[in-house]
């Protein structure tokens, strides 16, 4: 695995979050996906996917800076700051988290398969 698959993974998941692009979050995240909210939820694949899906998640923008990656054998540790601008349940975000990521090789995908964020002040 090298940083450049790593690199066009992380744009591609971030342009779909952007867009509510089911399909694309689907082919990325794995099913056993667990992720911590920063309120301390954990959340699975399914409960992401419904809440672009139900239309409770709208993304006005988003931003990426700070980047790190690790390569690990199969896998890799991202942690990348993220400026998002959008709402939840009709509930404003407004912020720069602090996300970290871990993907997973598996045959021919890259799929996230556990991450979390926190919110920086």
């Amino acid at each position: 695995m090298e940083k450049n698959s790593i690199v066009t993974a992380e744009i591609e998941l971030l342009t779909a979050i952007r867009n509510s692009d089911i399909a694309v979050l689907e082919k990325l995240l794995h099913d056993d996906l667990l992720f911590n909210m920063p309120d301390g939820q954990t959340i699975t694949k399914e409960f992401d996917l419904n809440s672009y899906r139900s239309g409770k998640m709208k993304i006005d923008s988003l931003e990426a800076s700070d980047q790190i990656i690790n390569v690990i054998d199969d896998s890799a540790v991202v942690a990348v700051t993220v400026s998002l601008k959008g709402a939840y349940d009709n509930n404003p975000i407004n912020g720069v988290l602090k996300y970290i990521r871990v993907w997973k090789q598996f045959d021919d995908n890259l799929k996230v398969i556990a991450g979390s964020c926190v919110q920086l002040a």
